[in-house]
């Protein structure tokens, strides 16, 4: 059977609070000691260095795309198993998400929630049935949490929406929660 991959949409710079790096470097190594691959955004910056470095270190497989015009800005990783650069930002996305068994948002900026939010209208069109997880850090992700039930107290959204993202909260959650979705059938 395939190995089993895990998209990890997270910020490019740390944030400002050492549990966020922290999060990240336990997921990444947990992934990589799980047998799960890391796919997620190639650069060698923030959250996203973290995460990969820590999956290297634990002698994990990754996978990294990064569009060309970001390979200077968020240092492309070009150690990893499998570097990809792409043209544009959608590319990316594309890669990314088609190379992945299920999405792991950590901390993160507006990038992150651009992806999160594509995977997640995906999601709701009934276009995938990836398990899509928040790693809620500190609370980190409480006000996108409140967001998402307003939009569905307000009546832009179907309850349902709700069961598409799964909250934990911290990385060791998350990887228990990933081993069950991803790991239970081999």
């Amino acid at each position: 059977m395939a190995q089993k991959s895990v998209c990890v949409y997270c910020g490019s710079r740390p944030g400002d609070d050492p549990a966020f790096t922290k999060d990240a470097e336990t997921l990444g190594s947990g992934l990589a000691n799980a047998g799960l691959r890391l796919v997620y955004g190639a650069g060698d910056v923030g959250l996203m260095g973290s995460v990969a470095r820590s999956a290297q270190s634990a002698g994990g497989v990754t996978f990294g795309v990064i569009p060309q015009h970001l390979v200077d800005w968020e240092i492309g990783k070009t150690d990893l198993t499998t570097y990809v650069v792409t043209e544009t930002m959608h590319e990316r996305k594309k890669v990314m998400f088609m190379n992945c068994d299920a999405v792991v948002v950590l901390p993160g900026g507006a990038g992150s929630m651009d992806e999160l939010f594509e995977a997640l209208t995906w999601r709701q069109l009934g276009l995938h049935s990836k398990p899509i997880v928040l790693v809620n850090t500190g609370g980190y992700w409480d006000p996108l949490i409140d967001l998402l039930n307003q939009f569905v107290a307000r009546g832009f959204a179907e309850a349902s929406l709700l069961e598409f993202v799964e909250v934990c909260a911290d990385a060791n959650e998350t990887l228990n929660l990933l081993k069950a979705h991803l790991l239970a059938k081999n």
